[in-house]
């Protein structure tokens, strides 16, 4: 056993590995050498710095243990994602100063009990010694589920959805942050927070996920 996965749930993951995109952490087909950005990074830069996230959320073992900790209540999983995450992330951990989960509107957090980004930026923070910050980012506007949507009615969907806590500005002004999720999807979720969090004066915002979606065309180099 693995804390809470089998080994064998493991054995079956397919986990993110060199050579990705620098930018974006998707994984190539083949590889060409360091400091390699795929198309999409080139084509549409996101607002945050770098991603990283432990496997490809596909419809095998990483979307089942995602699914058991934020809709089957195992929270006792957390601890499990939450190490293969700071393993997943060491070279943004090894600059960062604070981390912090991507929230809940209190709507969906009081339907939920819990939140499950809360619950990974505490087991990160438990294996990597960062503080985690979890009211700096709030959730102030109730969004409709993403799935389903395209990408511009993501952005759309998403456009003033977080803010900074007032508390938390001096000790995000100048810091290097790493928001937390349990999945990476269309990008448009971590984008949003991110511009909250410039705004807020935070010099550089990275990404680490347990999952992130990796489409087949993500594997190109050009």
């Amino acid at each position: 056993m693995t804390g809470a996965v089998c080994a064998d749930c493991w054995r079956r993951i397919r986990f993110i590995e060199r050579p990705f995109c620098e930018r974006l952490g998707t994984p190539f087909a083949q590889d060409l050498g360091p400091g390699l950005l795929s198309p999409a990074a080139m084509a549409d830069p996101p607002v945050w710095n770098r991603a990283r996230a432990v496997a490809a959320f596909d419809d095998g073992p990483a979307r089942q243990l995602v699914h058991r900790l934020k809709y089957g209540d195992r929270l006792d999983l957390a601890p499990c994602l939450g190490r293969w995450m700071a393993r997943a992330g060491t070279e943004l951990l090894e600059d960062a100063d604070l981390l912090v989960p991507i929230p809940l509107h209190p709507r969906r957090l009081a339907s939920r009990r819990f939140n499950q980004a809360a619950l990974l930026a505490a087991a990160v923070s438990q294996d990597c010694g960062l503080p985690w910050e979890a009211q700096a980012l709030v959730r102030v506007k109730a969004t409709p589920p993403q799935v389903g949507l395209s990408r511009l009615q993501r952005q759309a969907n998403l456009q003033g959805a977080f803010r900074v806590a007032e508390e938390a500005l001096p000790r995000l002004r100048g810091a290097c942050v790493v928001l937390i999720d349990d999945v990476l999807t269309s990008g448009a979720t971590t984008n949003a927070a991110a511009r909250s969090l410039r705004r807020a004066g935070v010099a550089e915002v990275q990404v680490l996920t347990f999952a992130r979606v990796v489409l087949d065309a993500d594997a190109t180099i050009l």
